[in-house]
């Protein structure tokens, strides 16, 4: 029986252990701000969903803009991304400092400076997240994951409870200075990072067919399509509880800042429990088991937050909501990692981000009217309803357990040696592999081209087809299109250790005493007077 990893095994890297702990500072800042922000939103508007708007104003950027930061990560240094990142956030956290100074806040400026730091943060969020496979080992891989949340919610455990105090004390503008000030170690870390730079024979992909690339392979990736599904499920039920807190702590408990603070303290703390708790879970249960009984724990717990007047009996019941919070969160990212290949995992977890944020925006608007029109414990008991709804969707569509599929590269391909005298952007290029395959092998050949059409589709390839000889039944033919010759290279590149499993049945189910036929061709959609491609041979002659 293999023995388990340790959950702390990411720190033995030097690289991991250092940006962890300079995250640690970037994080409390982060959240003495949220603080200061949602509070100060209370005290300014006497809207609910205005409040609740606060939430949606972090979450909403990463919604929209996480592919493109995604494709960002996946094309040029991760590093240099998350630095220009954090200096964004640090200057936009200084300007609502001196905006709160000066007293020109108001509820739309707050939302303002709250969306264009939740804009530093979709960009930074893929690169980090991308990097984790380049930090530790894949083994390694679940550990770093769950530090990065235990990361997050160690400070979410201290940093409400400060940023509270901080805000009775001293007020919002301090909160936010604070803030910006809280990124300088995180910036210094980063420089002090030097990446292994990995090489590449091929130019940069551009950035609209990079985008294009990313959905095709979640297009045709089902596990990845349920964890995307489910994690938008999770995120527009389960942020109720975020984005109504502070009405929660002012109404419902009838508190302060402080109390607030320690409300979302007491949130972050049993998100640590969770973390701690998520590597015996995951040894011991199913994926699927797991999310399902976050679901419902979530569920109980907001129910209970809704019916509770009492700040004990409150705090009780956000310490199994943050530990369902961080296990479900958790789970998702890393099946997303360990689905999904370093040339596209960038843009995979940028989508997740996209579908995850995407429902905790709308989540955080939904609550904050349902709360407006009928009171904060209606919205939250109605979320539960929603969350009960998403543990029984998992019937349906059920999350993967992790892969044991090896995703390096196969790197088998080598680029055959032209006769014509063709350039990288030269194209459409025509591929055709010519099959003999027997009648009594013929149902299990098409079962096999299944998926070699959703790998060939997957990795780039357009108006893929297979085709039948008729006058010679044994030969089957696939057929599909790349771009120009330099995506037909890419196309091949992209091809996974778990793919070669495929080939191989395709050349055992093949009967010619060669193997199978490849043809490659570039299109012509009219007939030229001259031929603007000779031979190479003339070339050399010239």
């Amino acid at each position: 029986m293999p023995q388990r990893a340790s959950p702390l095994a990411p720190f033995r890297h030097a690289t991991f252990r250092a940006l962890w702990t300079a995250t640690l500072a970037s994080n409390l800042g982060g959240l003495i701000q949220m603080v200061g922000a949602g509070w100060l939103m209370t005290t300014i508007s006497d809207s609910n969903d205005m409040v609740a708007l606060v939430q949606a104003a972090t979450t909403l950027p990463i919604m929209i803009f996480s592919l493109a930061a995604g494709a960002l990560a996946d094309s040029f240094d991760r590093r240099n991304i998350m630095l220009t990142a954090q200096i964004a956030m640090m200057v936009v956290s200084a300007g609502l400092a001196i905006f709160a100074v000066t007293g020109l806040l108001t509820p739309w400026w707050l939302l303002t400076f709250t969306f264009l730091i939740g804009c530093g943060t979709a960009l930074h969020n893929p690169s980090w997240q991308a990097s984790m496979g380049d930090i530790v080992p894949r083994e390694d891989l679940p550990g770093a994951v769950t530090l990065n949340s235990v990361s997050y919610n160690l400070m979410r455990s201290l940093g409400p409870a400060v940023g509270g105090l901080i805000v009775a004390l001293a007020g919002a503008a301090t909160a936010f200075a604070l803030n910006a000030v809280s990124y300088i170690a995180l910036i210094i870390a980063l420089i002090r990072w030097k990446p292994q730079r990995v090489p590449s024979t091929l130019p940069r992909e551009a950035f609209g067919s990079a985008i294009s690339a990313g959905l095709r392979y979640i297009a045709m990736s089902p596990n990845l399509l349920k964890v995307l599904f489910r994690g938008f499920a999770f995120g527009l039920a389960a942020v109720s509880v975020l984005a109504l807190l502070p009405v929660v702590a002012r109404d419902l408990v009838e508190g302060g800042a402080f109390t607030y603070g320690i409300m979302l303290g007491c949130f972050g703390a049993g998100a640590i429990i969770g973390a701690v708790l998520n590597p015996r879970l995951r040894e011991s249960l199913r994926n699927e088991t797991i999310v399902r009984a976050a679901f419902i724990g979530s569920a109980l717990s907001v129910v209970l937050l809704a019916l509770s007047r009492d700040m004990w009996l409150s705090c009780l019941a956000l310490f199994p909501a943050g530990a369902c919070w961080v296990i479900t969160l958790s789970l998702f990212n890393v099946t997303v990692q360990l689905s999904t290949p370093r040339w596209v995992v960038g843009r995979a977890l940028s989508l997740y981000q996209t579908a995850t944020f995407g429902g905790m925006a709308m989540g955080s608007w939904l609550w904050g009217v349902t709360a407006d029109a009928y009171g904060p414990d209606k919205a939250l008991m109605a979320s539960g309803v929603v969350l009960v709804l998403g543990a029984i969707v998992g019937l349906r569509f059920a999350l993967p357990e992790f892969g044991a599929l090896n995703l390096d590269p196969l790197d088998s391909f080598s680029e055959p040696t032209l006769r014509l005298d063709l350039r990288s952007r030269s194209g459409p290029i025509m591929v055709m592999v010519d099959y003999d395959i027997a009648q009594k092998d013929v149902q299990a050949f098409l079962a096999v081209m299944s998926d070699r059409r959703r790998i060939r589709i997957r990795d780039g390839a357009r108006q893929w087809a297979l085709l039948r000889d008729l006058e010679s039944p044994r030969i089957w033919t696939e057929t599909y299109h790349v771009a120009t010759w330099v995506e037909y290279v890419r196309h091949n590149q992209r091809r996974t250790q778990a793919d070669a499993e495929v080939s191989d049945r395709l050349r055992a189910l093949h009967r010619g005493d060669e193997p199978p036929r490849v043809h490659r061709m570039i299109e012509r959609q009219t007939v030229p007077i001259r031929d603007d491609m000779p031979i190479k041979e003339q070339v050399e002659m010239h």
